[in-house]
């Protein structure tokens, strides 16, 4: 349950921040994130397509693969609750959950995912983010790293 529970939080964290980010006027932007001291800077970008906006043109899809996906890995973590252990991939799985949710919400509702910030470091600095965009590759990261660790173990 409390991983359903961490699934829902995500998302409704970034949902909230995109809600924000999209009651103000696009004149605020770009912004630097107070307290960043330049490392952060807000932006309002919409992003009708995949990343960077691939295949915008492609509505239908840019929806309903996303969609399919997150019931795949959405059943996936359906069948890891069911069991005990296994705590590191369950906690990857919400967060990509949580994070797809809320991109899923904004390309089904809105038709387009609001990103919102940007790190000012190297090449990251063309690149806008959302906070699901982060759950998502910190998840993935989790479970790749531990199903790794688990294929050395089983050598």
């Amino acid at each position: 349950m409390i991983y359903m529970g961490l699934t829902a939080l995500l998302a409704a964290l970034d949902l909230i921040i995109k809600n924000a980010i999209e009651e103000q006027d696009e004149d605020n932007f770009p912004k630097e994130l107070e307290g960043s001291k330049g490392k952060i800077l807000l932006h309002k970008s919409h992003n009708a397509g995949f990343p960077f906006g691939y295949l915008k043109e492609k509505q239908s899809l840019v929806q309903m693969l996303p969609l399919a996906v997150a019931s795949f890995v959405a059943g996936i973590q359906v069948c890891l609750l069911q069991g005990k252990g296994r705590h590191a991939e369950k906690l990857a799985l919400s967060l990509v959950l949580g994070g797809a949710a809320s991109n899923l919400y904004d390309r089904l509702v809105r038709s387009y995912v609001v990103d919102y910030f940007s790190l000012q470091f190297g090449r990251l600095k063309k690149v806008i983010f959302n906070l699901g965009d982060i759950f998502i590759f910190l998840g993935a990261a989790i479970f790749a790293a531990v199903e790794v660790i688990r294929a050395f173990k089983d050598r």
